[in-house]
């Protein structure tokens, strides 16, 4: 069958639904100790770290 795909016909793979604004949590950076916000609950026992410090804990990507 033409323009048919085994995702129901959704071209939306496993990006972000648009609902709304996201709840932001306010957070310490386990690196800087800066207070932030990030756009999701964080997992007791992982750092969370704030804008600036984010890429220096990051895998590059290739």
């Amino acid at each position: 069958m033409f323009g048919s795909n085994n995702f129901g016909g959704s071209r939306n793979f496993g990006g972000r639904r648009d609902t709304g604004p996201r709840e932001m949590t306010k957070v310490t950076c386990s690196d800087c100790g800066k207070e932030c916000e990030v756009p999701f609950k964080p997992t007791e026992g992982r750092p969370v770290y704030c804008r600036d410090c984010l890429p220096k804990h990051q895998k590059p990507r290739f």
